[in-house]
């Protein structure tokens, strides 16, 4: 069985000031590396046989620390990017619903299924960005990988994974904090489970590094 251990990056200038970071390049605060660190912290003792992360500055920046303690190589992975939001990237929620408030309404109906002007289905990347765990669950088969990407992709995966339906992600998961870890084994091949089965179990949601295990 592998356990995949999946990690927001530390915070941003934009998430500060709660603007939309999709696949825009944006650098962490003070704040972020700090949270980085801790996560450095944490891969310290966490037994694990790789570490792979999103392209993006703030991911690769986030999983430094892990590298640095862990010794391992940092793996990037292209299909781990961030949801693109489109012509919303930068902006605040009060500035979408300025700018596209019928696209903004739709969109938080079905965050999954209708993307935000010129952006990408959330269900596009859940196709693009599960292969990744299926791939690494190949190659790790009974190992331990820390995969350090972003918000909602992360939350779209779980509910794909745990057989809950997407369009309900911010519903159902409001809040994933800064390099806090979301704990999954993967106990059962994809292709033995029936639809809407759990391909997964979960040990822990959104824990702070200072208490996973």
């Amino acid at each position: 069985m592998t356990t995949f251990f999946l990690a927001r990056h530390g915070e941003t200038i934009w998430h500060a000031e709660h603007r939309y970071a999709g696949n825009s390049d944006v650098a962490l605060t003070r704040h972020g590396l700090g949270q980085a660190a801790a996560l450095g912290a944490w891969a310290v003792d966490a037994h694990l046989d790789a570490i792979v992360a999103s392209p993006l500055s703030r991911a690769r920046r986030s999983a430094a620390p892990a590298i640095e303690t862990t010794g391992l190589e940092l793996r990037l992975d292209d299909r781990l990017v961030e949801i693109d939001f489109g012509e919303a990237e930068g902006l605040t929620p009060d500035e979408i619903v300025d700018r596209f408030p019928a696209e903004w309404a739709a969109f938080c109906e079905a965050p999954a299924s209708k993307p935000l002007p010129g952006g990408e289905a959330g269900r596009a990347g859940i196709a693009r960005a599960l292969p990744v765990l299926d791939e690494l669950v190949a190659e790790f088969p009974d190992g331990r990988v820390l995969i350090v990407a972003h918000a909602t992709l992360i939350r779209l995966m779980f509910c794909e994974l745990a057989g809950m339906d997407p369009d309900g992600y911010r519903d159902l998961l409001p809040v994933l904090g800064n390099c806090n870890l979301t704990t999954i084994v993967y106990p059962w091949a994809t292709e033995s489970r029936a639809a809407h089965h759990p391909r997964i179990r979960l040990l822990g949601f959104d824990v702070p590094p200072s208490r996973a295990d």
